[in-house]
């Protein structure tokens, strides 16, 4: 009785590949199908999605909203340091122009009132009450004929002697003691009333 499975060597050649194949088939892996995810997941993922979106857009805008906010201190400090810088130049100018127009308004008054070098020697004596101690008042030219004219003889009785100088400027004076030495110069007052406000702003600028 011959077997029911013949030997590989006396199988055909169709036989053979047949047979091959078909075994070869069977060993292959049967590929799984992909798992979808269900609607409940892809809602959850969905919602994570948004979520770290908000977060992500939230923590950049809030460091942005930092930046500009950092920034604008800067600008608003520039402005108010360059506004209080303003101010001071403002006022300095200001402070100058009434100088300047002090000035010529002192100078103008002297042209048009002369006798005001009176208020001014007066002044003087009170520093400095008339006694029988030698004194001389130095003044412009045309102050001393002025002072000659209202004092004179009231200086002389008190042995003072008046001096003239071209250096001298009008509407002001000095007065050399021996109990002392009194300068009431233009350039001298006009100095002491510029200190006093801080300014440097000299009668002869």
């Amino acid at each position: 009785m011959s077997s029911l499975v013949s030997p590989k060597e006396q199988r055909t050649a169709y036989q053979r590949w047949e047979l091959d194949s078909f075994d070869v088939q069977q060993d292959e892996p049967v590929p799984e199908a992909p798992v979808l995810p269900s609607v409940t997941e892809l809602e959850l993922l969905q919602e994570q999605a948004r979520e770290q979106g908000y977060a992500d857009g939230y923590r950049e805008g809030k460091e942005q909203a930092a930046t500009e906010k950092q920034q604008l201190q800067q600008i608003v400090t520039a402005l108010s340091e360059e506004l209080q810088q303003f101010d001071q130049r403002v006022a300095d100018e200001l402070l100058e122009l009434a100088l300047a127009i002090s000035k010529q308004v002192v100078r103008q008054a002297l042209k048009l009132h002369p006798e005001l070098i009176l208020t001014v020697i007066n002044e003087v004596l009170v520093k400095l009450p008339l006694s029988h101690q030698r004194a001389r008042l130095i003044l412009h030219p045309e102050d001393a004929l002025i002072v000659r004219k209202n004092l004179g003889e009231r200086l002389q009785q008190s042995n003072w002697d008046i001096f003239e100088s071209g250096e001298m400027t009008r509407g002001g004076c000095r007065l050399d003691a021996v109990e002392c030495e009194v300068d009431a110069t233009m350039e001298r007052r006009w100095q002491r009333v510029v200190d006093a406000i801080g300014s440097d702003n000299g009668w002869l600028d």
